[in-house]
């Protein structure tokens, strides 16, 4: 049971260097292999997504693909919103939520597929309105990572691939936004008493090994068929939570 659960932290790892979505794999994988509770697996897997973060933003540092003018702003919108999902998390049941994040998640990956109106969008200094429009992003990431366990990227991706920001550039920027709304969400969790130190080392491990092939992988292939894996993986994991969320009803 052990090795297989590590073995799917390696893919959830692998999945979020990347294309920043996946962590929501290990909540079910903490929940019937790990013997933990709905709670305490959403909140050890967001734990660990802290040092996912990390190491991800660490290694798109090294690359320069990340635009610290685009991530700054998400990454303050998801602070602020993260301890907030997570406390609601620890009040109310979440499955229907998940059901509407399961939907979201579908049509943003179906819409990715698509072009973007107007092309690509790149930062642009001074721009308010592109500011406010990170922040509200970052805020709604912040909020559904607490609420739900998932990650931020889960969030954070799919939205900025829709708004045209380039993928490698909402990819790298869902790395630092990890750190933030997991961060955040944590303080809520630990104060719940909700995190198991021990399994969150051993699947934070196998993580970071996935999370190193995953970032190699993200810089050795093309802008489009990156997008369209974004998209795959989006339709594939939203249909997984919205499944999931109907089974817990």
């Amino acid at each position: 049971m052990i090795i297989l659960l590590l073995a799917i932290a390696m893919l959830v790892g692998g999945l979020i260097g990347t294309v920043g979505v996946g962590g929501i794999l290990l909540i079910p994988a903490l929940s019937s292999l790990g013997g933990l509770s709905t709670h305490a697996a959403m909140a050890t897997s967001l734990f660990s997504f802290i040092f996912t973060g990390i190491l991800g933003t660490w290694l798109y540092c090294k690359h320069g693909s990340i635009c610290w003018g685009i991530t700054i702003p998400v990454c303050i919108g998801g602070l602020i919103g993260g301890y907030p999902g997570a406390l609601a998390n620890s009040l109310a049941p979440a499955w229907i939520l998940n059901l509407i994040l399961g939907c979201i998640i579908i049509f943003a990956g179906i819409y990715a597929l698509f072009p973007a109106k107007g092309g690509s969008i790149t930062y642009k200094p001074g721009d308010y309105r592109q500011r406010i429009q990170l922040l509200l992003i970052g805020a709604i990431v912040g909020c559904g990572s607490g609420l739900t366990g998932v990650g931020g990227p889960v969030l954070s991706v799919p939205f900025m691939v829709i708004l045209g920001f380039p993928p490698l550039v909402s990819i790298a920027t869902s790395q630092v936004i990890q750190i933030t709304a997991a961060t955040s969400g944590s303080i809520s969790n630990f104060t719940n008493g909700f995190v198991d130190l021990h399994m969150a080392l051993m699947v934070t491990v196998a993580e970071l090994i996935g999370v190193m092939a995953g970032v190699r992988l993200a810089h050795s292939i093309s802008s489009g068929v990156l997008k369209k894996i974004v998209s795959i993986v989006c339709i594939l994991v939203g249909g997984f939570i919205f499944v999931r969320a109907l089974v817990q009803a």
